[in-house]
């Protein structure tokens, strides 16, 4: 029966007759053309998911009638929805229905997964123009304009969309997406948050949050957000090397390596999780291992930027500087904008006049655009310490400046109110009473020696003297004790614990020492925040010896502002915070000094070690019941890993230089000039 003008078409196109294929002028449509109550019934089948018969009636469809845009529609959803080819289905219906939106928006949608990009794009556009209010076209836009590189456009489709259908999880999902992949983490996290408050059940929402936290130097709060991801999809490699990575940035690097296994457990050829995997072991001191892990991945992947820097930094531990410089230089053949080589290339000599190459490169890269905060941070850093070796101390201070300023913005503030109560409680808890309840009678072992102190004071100099004595092993800096007092209720650990529990302890930390350096007279710990800790360490190993090395307290200070330790030193970014965590060091080392027992700990300053070298290379030995051995003033030569910021310094022959250091940035430093009066 031939339709009124203002029936609906025939043909499915939605409009009425008049304007469709019955206006003047246009071709009447065959007698055969679909019955409206043919694509009603259609609409039923896809409705009720009867997918089969819905492909089967639209297939027929269209050999009665092969110019029904609607039949050609319903049998490419039909197919699309039953992941078979549905491509040329949708192209049909689309020519067929040149005004009709979703035609067109089911076939960008299968153009972009079958990666035609471009001709997505058109598609696309081309139903947003038709229907500007539809919020999945134009994330579905979004995608296709961010694969092709329109990254502007696509950001504002996202956004478009989101604005339309706010509560949506995956319309900010998308969103958020976008955001990282144009280097910003700090909104992403955002839109993230947003879209797992709509809906806490998204694994990848929780794993992406997870890698925009770790961007902004948030591990704590990335860690928990990884471990929601493999509760919700305990089968994803990519959520465990998340993991490792929040575990790696909070030095936690037994358990990084652990995870990083377990994503290649699933995935063997998971190029990023081996190249992590490559780090924490660099970092547990198993450097051959970490460089064995580190070929597998380049054997997969050539052209890996972050196994070229893990090979770098694996160069360095050893003193092959120049070794390191050529793989930081590969990785910058291939990435010409990678930050992180240039930044390296910084740190392995000391620069000159002739540098300006890399200077000039590191700026460029600084002021690109939409630069990533953390790797701006990185070269900030580097290009304070570019200033600082040519003696340009006022542009070297900006730059670290800048770096700090930067890095403050995301991570969490030091809070000097519970510093100060971390302080106290410990000076109140850990009294004489306190000690000869949980003290260890029956772990007397003389294998540990602890080198402590504030970062930067100089106990990686004390390690490199102590372990070129082939007695020693220097075990680098091991987050035994930090981890053992954040795994339980910081606040009342010391009160809570019994003597059971410290011998435990004792006992599993020589073990650990043991698989280190089974054959060692002696290991050395330099972790030097274990000054925290020395009551614990003392009543569990009471046979220890304790190195506290102490430096000028403004050139601590200053030599901390200088480094970029990320997340792991809340208070390293600010002066004034610095000057407060000085203070809570020193006091927390006075209350050490009245509570352990004469002897078991040496008090070393670093002005007096430059000065007089040998004389206090012999009395470390000493302190730790070692001959003498000359090899401990010829430190540079040592042939060990060494993988703290001071890898380079410890292979230079001693020197004075940095003593006094501060008086080059005096006009910057008020805030910590009352230490020297303290």
């Amino acid at each position: 029966m031939q339709p009124g003008r203002n029936d609906p078409c025939p043909c499915g196109s939605g409009k009425r007759y008049k304007h469709c294929c019955g206006r003047i002028g246009g071709e009447p449509p065959p007698l055969q053309t679909t019955a409206v109550a043919e694509l009603r019934a259609l609409r039923s089948l896809l409705e009720a998911g009867n997918l089969t018969e819905l492909e089967r009636r639209a297939r027929d469809l269209t050999t009665l009638d092969p110019r029904s845009g609607g039949a050609w529609k319903a049998l490419g959803v039909a197919l699309a929805l039953q992941q078979k080819d549905a491509l040329s289905a949708l192209q049909r219906a689309a020519q067929l229905l040149p005004e009709d939106a979703q035609a067109h928006a089911n076939l960008g949608g299968e153009l972009l997964r079958a990666a035609r990009y471009a001709d997505a794009v058109a598609s696309l556009r081309r139903a947003v123009q038709l229907s500007p209010d539809d919020a999945d076209t134009l994330s579905n836009l979004g995608n296709a304009l961010r694969a092709t590189g329109q990254s502007d456009e696509a950001l504002e489709s996202y956004q478009a969309a989101v604005s339309l259908r706010p509560g949506h999880a995956g319309l900010h999902h998308n969103l958020a997406n976008m955001l990282l992949s144009l280097n910003r983490p700090d909104q992403a996290a955002l839109s993230y948050g947003r879209a797992l408050e709509l809906n806490p059940k998204l694994p990848e929402a929780h794993n992406n949050l997870a890698i925009a936290l770790l961007a902004i130097d948030r591990p704590g709060e990335a860690l928990g957000h990884a471990r929601e991801a493999l509760q919700l999809a305990p089968a994803s490699a990519a959520a465990y090397s998340t993991l490792g990575n929040a575990l790696l940035d909070l030095s936690l690097f037994g358990e990084a390596a652990d995870a990083y296994r377990s994503a290649l457990a699933l995935n063997p050829d998971f190029v990023d999780a081996l190249s992590n995997l490559a780090i924490a072991l660099r970092l547990l001191g198993q450097t051959d291992e970490a460089k064995s892990v580190a070929d597998r991945a380049l054997q997969l992947d050539s052209r890996s930027i972050r196994t070229h820097i893990v090979l770098a930094d694996a160069h360095a531990d050893h003193g092959e500087f120049a070794e390191s410089e050529q793989w930081l230089r590969r990785a910058i053949g291939i990435d010409p904008d990678c930050a992180e080589a240039w930044a390296g290339l910084a740190h392995l000599r000391t620069m000159n006049r002739g540098d300006t190459w890399w200077l000039e490169g590191a700026q460029r890269i600084a002021a690109g655009k939409s630069p990533n905060p953390r790797l701006e941070v990185q070269l900030r850093y580097a290009m304070g310490k570019y200033f600082d070796d040519l003696g340009q101390y006022e542009r070297a201070f900006a730059q670290y400046r800048q770096a700090n300023e930067l890095s403050r913005q995301h991570r969490v503030p030091y809070d000097h109110a519970q510093a100060q109560q971390d302080t106290d409680r410990l000076v109140q808890t850990c009294n004489r009473r306190w000690l000869e309840r949980v003290r260890s009678h029956d772990v007397a072992s003389d294998l540990p020696v602890f080198v402590v102190g504030m970062p930067r004071s100089g106990t990686s100099l004390v390690e490199q003297i102590l372990a070129s004595h082939p007695a020693v092993f220097g075990a680098g800096e091991q987050p035994f004790w930090n981890a053992a007092v954040d795994s339980r209720n910081r606040s009342d650990f010391h009160a809570a614990i019994g003597p059971e529990a410290v011998q435990r302890l004792g006992s599993d930390y020589l073990a650990l020492l043991h698989g280190l350096a089974a054959d060692a007279d002696r290991v050395v710990d330099k972790m030097p925040e274990n000054f925290r800790h020395l009551g614990l360490i003392h009543a569990a190993l009471p046979g220890a010896r304790i190195i506290h090395v102490s430096r000028n307290p403004i050139d601590t200070c200053l030599s901390i502002y200088f480094r970029d330790f990320r997340a792991s030193l809340d208070y390293a970014t600010d002066l004034d915070d610095l000057a407060h965590q000085y203070r809570q060091y020193r006091r927390l080392m006075q209350h050490w000094r009245e509570l352990l027992p004469p002897g078991a700990m040496l008090e070393l300053s670093y002005e007096a070690l430059v000065a007089e070298p040998e004389r206090w290379s012999r009395r470390l030995l000493e302190f730790v019941a070692l001959p003498w051995d000359a090899r401990c003033l010829e430190f540079a030569a040592t042939r060990r890993s060494v993988v703290t910021a001071s890898k380079w310094q410890v292979r230079q022959k001693i020197s004075a230089a940095s003593v006094g250091r501060w008086r080059n940035y005096a006009s910057h430093l008020a805030p910590l000039m009352p230490l020297l009066q303290d």
